[in-house]
């Protein structure tokens, strides 16, 4: 920057170190603090930014080191300082010192913790499964008038949701909504996944028209849950009128929602045709398969003894204007005999809807 008459500030001293941690670059940004801190007057933020990057890559021993160092060149910590400390410390599991450092910085600095100084330990609670230190935390925080954010919100939400607490999660989400928060689709989410491991066809549907209500869109997420739980339990209706309502509610299904329908249907009883509709809706809007959902169904098609129907769909495959569906009309011509050996049943249901969405891109196999 000097070369160009330009002479680097403060501000672009931080932008750099902040770049650096971000990036998870911690070692390197604390060599570049040591190499050029020395031509700025360092202060409150620079060590901030150094000691939250610490937090970040679970280094709580070097987040208190450079705390300690602030302190004795005299640079008074302050409000966010001790945040990104307390954030580092419960980070790698010591919770003890993180609480010293709240009550130090009340009684010997005399400042006022915000929302921030409490999210760390509430985050350390949920991932400790601790239901009840969480809420007493949020407690304290209400006593403070203090609002956690969505993200700390939606981190009580899925510990709740995770021990079968559900009523009590419904209650953090009201209280989102009344301190004027607004819940994202992970807070939705959570909720209805919860729903669909348990099959609640109805509080699922609320919950989707919720959604609509709080003008929170629901995502692939969403509806890859609901449609498969929906197919699992036979409601195959409610799963074609969920479907037809997804580009009204301007979400425009890919691969994964295809193959919740394609994948679901293949596997009940008398569907297969509906299932053939469905792949080629997704051939025609050129969206290419995954190969897992080209074998599901052309095996299905081969033990039915439609093979003509199977031509069908090769041969639409062949005509699409995308490449990687051409290509793809190959593993549609092949043939799977070993697959013959398996269990002749064509009245095989769909699995559990509790399978992670990765699942859907390679490891869906009949008769899983």
């Amino acid at each position: 920057m000097a070369g160009f008459g330009f002479h680097p500030t403060l501000a672009d001293f931080h932008s750099l170190l902040f770049a650096l941690c971000h990036n998870g670059l911690v070692n390197h940004a604390e060599v570049f603090f040591r190499e050029s801190g020395a031509h700025f007057d360092v202060s409150a933020k620079t060590y901030t930014i150094l000691i939250s990057g610490c937090a970040v890559v679970e280094k709580p021993e070097n987040a208190q080191k450079l705390f300690d160092e602030m302190v004795e060149r005299g640079v008074e910590p302050d409000v966010p300082a001790y945040n990104a400390l307390i954030d580092a410390l419960c980070r790698g599991g010591d919770i003890a010192r993180a609480q010293e450092h709240l009550k130090d910085m009340q009684q010997s600095r005399g400042l006022v913790p915000d929302a921030a100084t409490y999210g760390p330990f509430l985050r350390a609670a949920c991932a400790s499964k601790d239901a009840r230190d969480a809420l007493r935390v949020l407690d304290r925080m209400r006593m403070h008038d203090l609002t956690p954010n969505v993200f700390t919100y939606n981190a009580i939400i899925r510990l709740l949701c995770e021990l079968g607490e559900i009523e009590e999660a419904y209650n953090i989400l009201g209280e989102i909504i009344t301190r004027g928060e607004k819940p994202d689709v992970w807070t939705y989410n959570t909720l209805l996944n919860a729903h669909c491991k348990k099959n609640e066809v109805n509080k699922s549907l609320r919950l989707i028209a919720r959604m609509d209500k709080g003008l929170c869109v629901p995502d692939r997420h969403s509806y890859n849950m609901l449609l498969k739980m929906l197919i699992g339990v036979g409601r195959i209706d409610k799963a074609v009128e969920v479907w037809d309502g997804m580009e009204t509610r301007g979400f425009h299904p890919g691969a994964a929602t295809y193959a919740v329908m394609i994948h679901g249907l293949s596997c009940k009883k008398g569907r297969l045709e509906e299932a053939c509709g469905y792949f080629v809706m997704m051939v025609d809007e050129g969206i290419p398969p995954y190969q897992a959902t080209c074998e599901v169904l052309r095996d299905r098609l081969t033990r039915h003894g439609l093979r003509d129907q199977l031509e069908v769909l090769i041969d639409r495959m062949r005509r699409s204007t995308s490449c990687t569906i051409q290509e793809m009309a190959s593993i549609m011509r092949s043939s799977k005999r070993a697959d013959e050996t398996r269990s002749t049943s064509s009245d095989q249901e769909l699995p559990g809807h509790d399978l992670d969405e990765n699942e859907w891109r390679g490891k869906w196999k009949l008769g899983d």
